[in-house]
């Protein structure tokens, strides 16, 4: 049996973007959405700011940066998101509150980018916001497209049967229940056809919560990066694994790795904002070379870099579930 712990390989340069990177300095710089604009590398960097009161706002943005070679990054000065004023977008105002952790998805031309909107400071709870963008210089929003209490949807990247699909963690963090449903939509706003698609607890190392990240198609199924949770009396421990669905009918789950990807074991992990955490917003595959690039939050406070086989993952889940 492949144990998947031995899958995915920290580059050496880790981490490859630290607070000090970010223009003026930070607190944290982390939990990136990613994809590819032409021949960039796109991540979508969550920036924890030293003061609550970030260009009149409040204290995290989401932040561009780019690279040609993917390990080289440049990060726009420029908030990509910031929570909008009541003059800008009065609805938007009280919803898209401390903008982090995205998860880009490409559907045709378009990106589409699902976030957390909300949180422990904001009165409506935390939701589930989409933009859309063509260039990463502006977002137009789309509308929310998870009820509190959800904080980790992700879009699959094209139709599946004539209709748009959605991973959901319908948990807002806290509370023990972090498993992953699916849902359908004919136009990206309205949702239905609801199925619980995978618990919590289904191996150790995930037993409190799992969230998902942009499915990315294979020939043998829709591979899913997740994160899993578990907790001790040491604290909360944030891992990486996989599970595989079904091309045809993604409420299925048709393998699933018992065993972690990624574990917080090196220094920048285990030590920062939050320690012990490695936390993936996405993967960015490259299937003629069987190459995946996962970059991940180290300990809240960092971007990292881990690579593997897309065929030996998906063999892990396959062989293991």
């Amino acid at each position: 049996m492949i144990h998947s712990e031995f899958l995915l390989y920290r580059h050496p340069d880790n981490p490859i973007l630290k607070p000090s990177d970010f223009p003026g300095g930070a607190d944290g710089v982390r939990n990136c959405g990613q994809t590819m604009l032409g021949d960039e590398t796109i991540l979508l960097v969550s920036v924890d700011h030293r003061s609550d009161g970030y260009r009149g706002r409040e204290g995290r943005t989401t932040h561009v940066a780019r690279s040609k070679d993917g390990l080289h990054f440049q990060i726009d000065p420029e908030p990509f998101f910031i929570t909008p004023t009541a003059e800008e977008e009065p609805f938007y105002h009280e919803i898209d509150q401390h903008p982090i952790d995205t998860r880009v998805t490409k559907i045709d031309d378009t990106y589409y980018i699902a976030r957390p909107g909300g949180g422990w400071r904001a009165k409506w709870g935390t939701c589930v916001l989409l933009s859309k963008t063509k260039d990463f210089k502006s977002h137009e929003y789309v509308g929310i497209i998870g009820l509190p209490e959800n904080r980790g949807a992700s879009l699959f990247p094209e139709k599946i049967n004539g209709l748009y699909a959605k991973l959901d963690r319908p948990s807002g963090g806290g509370g023990p229940n972090g498993n992953l449903w699916i849902s359908y939509s004919p136009d990206l706003i309205h949702w239905g056809q609801y199925k619980p698609l995978l618990a919590a607890g289904y191996t150790t190392w995930a037993w409190h919560k799992i969230g998902p990240t942009p499915p990315i198609r294979t020939d043998a199924g829709w591979l899913e990066i997740i994160h899993g949770v578990t907790s001790s009396c040491a604290g909360a421990r944030y891992l990486v694994g996989a599970v595989l669905l079904d091309l045809e009918d993604p409420s299925k789950v048709i393998g699933k790795t018992r065993s972690y990807l990624l574990a917080p074991l090196d220094w920048y992990e285990q030590t920062g904002r939050v320690p012990n955490v490695v936390f993936p917003c996405g993967a960015i595959a490259d299937l003629e070379q069987d190459r995946l690039r996962m970059y991940y939050g180290g300990a809240d406070t960092c971007v990292c870099l881990a690579t593997g086989s897309i065929s030996e993952i998906i063999d892990a889940c396959l062989n293991e579930k």
